[in-house]
């Protein structure tokens, strides 16, 4: 009876030990469900959030990956200054204008200049633009000076902008794109800006007030040409030189080339005394009313050589249908500048 009773309590416990760990299994499956749905909502929601994550991972990564290969290879971006502007020639009718542009590539190999795309503006208006197609190479590991020369005819911005007149100064702002090929990068525009002034310019007025005698024959008379200059322009002119022809009573009576220095301000006079040698009898009765006090027709036409601000210019000048006189050695004006 005693091992009777001893199996039946040892099939008992062990009919104990399998319900609870039945029940356990059981618990832990009815755990187990909600978990497994929570996480699968979780996971998506999860996924959903990294997704720009990831692909923002991803992306630097390759960038990294870039400048790694550019470190070992040693490609990358060129730069571009504008290093100098010039005008080589500006007249009444136009400005030269050449702009230069250093390019530095840092490559070790060539880089072809693609194109140059370039806009001058004058308070948000446009006074040129253009394209330069295949502007060259760019050496490897080099740099290069690459001159973009432009120019400005006054009389297609005055007909197009009535409110920019002679004799002024307006400003502008250069806009240049480069646009280069380099491998890795690939096609690449650098944008490049500089701004400055730009001159007008306007011819002198000029007006020949009276003549002086120096030595008088009928062969050969030294006179001086008592000059008056005017400057018509918003910025000085530094007279270097002049070349002119005069006329009185339409008879030349010669020109030269002369070497004068002086400077004329901004809306200025000055007066210039010009030398002239001439011979009087082939003058007839102008140069008697002169003599007699009386004025005589003249003419005048030539050049002033001049520094601006801007440059040298070389400005025509013009008078035609003026009258002169004879100026006598007791005048009270003799001394006038």
């Amino acid at each position: 009876m005693l091992v009777e009773a001893c199996s039946l309590g040892t099939f008992s416990r062990s009919k104990i030990k399998l319900k609870l760990f039945a029940w356990l299994l059981a618990g832990m499956a009815s755990s187990d469900k909600p978990e497994i749905v929570d996480r699968g909502f979780k996971d998506k929601a999860e996924d959903d959030d990294d997704k720009g994550g990831f692909m923002d991972k991803v992306k630097d990564f390759i960038h990294d990956i870039g400048e790694k290969i550019e470190e070992t290879i040693g490609f990358g971006k060129p730069t571009a200054d504008v290093s100098a502007i010039h005008l080589p020639h500006i007249s009444l009718e136009k400005a030269d204008i050449v702009v230069d542009v250093l390019i530095k590539n840092p490559n070790p190999v060539p880089i072809p200049l693609v194109d140059i795309d370039y806009l001058i503006e004058s308070d948000g208006r446009k006074l040129l633009s253009g394209l330069i197609p295949d502007a060259g190479t760019i050496h490897a590991h080099g740099e290069e000076t690459v001159k973009i020369p432009v120019t400005l005819v006054f009389d297609d911005i005055k007909s197009t902008y009535n409110d920019i007149e002679p004799g002024s100064i307006i400003p502008y702002r250069l806009k240049v794109d480069l646009i280069v090929d380099v491998p890795v990068f690939g096609r690449l525009t650098i944008p490049l800006e500089k701004t400055g002034e730009i001159p007008i310019p306007y011819k002198p007025d000029i007006d020949l007030e009276k003549i002086r005698f120096e030595r008088f024959s009928w062969e050969e008379t030294v006179a001086i040409l008592h000059v008056k200059l005017e400057n018509m322009n918003d910025f000085d002119l530094g007279l270097n030189a002049l070349d002119y022809e005069v006329w009185l009573s339409d008879v030349s009576i010669g020109g030269a080339e002369l070497q004068k220095s002086t400077n004329i301000v901004k809306k200025g006079i000055s007066y210039v005394d010009i030398p002239i040698s001439f011979r009087p009898k082939d003058f007839g009765s102008a140069l008697w009313d002169m003599i007699r006090g009386k004025g005589t027709g003249y003419s005048m036409k030539g050049h002033i050589n001049v520094d601006t601000p801007f440059g040298p210019m070389k400005l025509p000048f013009s008078k035609e249908g003026g009258t002169t006189r004879l100026k006598k050695e007791d005048d009270d004006d003799d001394d006038e500048d």
